[in-house]
């Protein structure tokens, strides 16, 4: 028999509904700066302002009703660092980001200050996205993949984002039973 728990009643979840691939117009709630042992990272919470998906993702956190609940509206950048490997690559979606947000809100100028985002307009560009779920299942979502200026959205003369599929990706190993990449065995490794 199953043992009555504390709060148990008949109560239907509520699934997430993602986001359909494509371009919209956004504002930006918040930008925080997370560090990390390889860098920096700003994170840029925002939401919908314009069309049938407006305010999205407020609705979407107000109807969560766990405690946990965290907000789904969000893009990460890594901010360039020069002695980085990929410091052209970061800079370019960096540079990306600051046109994308200078052009879409007249008279504002990049200085540095995260903090200067909040209330300013963007353009996000949403992908689908597949993953392995717990289950060992492929569940596909979207997530944000980059930014534009909000009149290419208007315009829709924006590029669509390749999704981010898993056949996409190389595959590594055949050998489900192993963690590592098959290489020849050599008696003279050190372990």
């Amino acid at each position: 028999m199953i043992k009555q728990y504390r709060g148990m009643k008949a109560e239907k979840t509520v699934g997430n509904t993602p986001l359909p691939a494509g371009g919209y117009v956004a504002k930006i709630e918040k930008a925080k700066i997370e560090e990390y042992n390889w860098g920096s990272v700003v994170v840029i919470a925002f939401d919908i302002v314009e069309g049938e998906y407006a305010e999205f993702f407020k609705k979407q956190f107000d109807s969560n009703p766990n405690e946990d609940k965290k907000w789904k509206g969000t893009y990460r950048l890594t901010v360039p660092d020069e002695s980085s490997q990929y410091f052209e690559s970061n800079q370019k979606t960096f540079n990306n980001f600051i046109y994308a947000i200078e052009d879409s809100n007249s008279g504002y100028h990049y200085d540095c200050d995260e903090t200067k985002f909040k209330g300013k307009l963007i353009s996000v560009i949403y992908r689908n996205k597949e993953f392995i779920g717990s289950d060992g299942n492929i569940v596909t979502c979207t997530e944000c993949g980059g930014v534009t200026d909000i009149q290419s959205i208007r315009d829709n003369s924006f590029k669509p984002l390749k999704d981010k599929l898993l056949n996409d990706v190389p595959k590594q190993n055949n050998n489900p039973n192993s963690d590592f990449a098959d290489m020849p065995i050599d008696d003279d490794l050190p372990f």
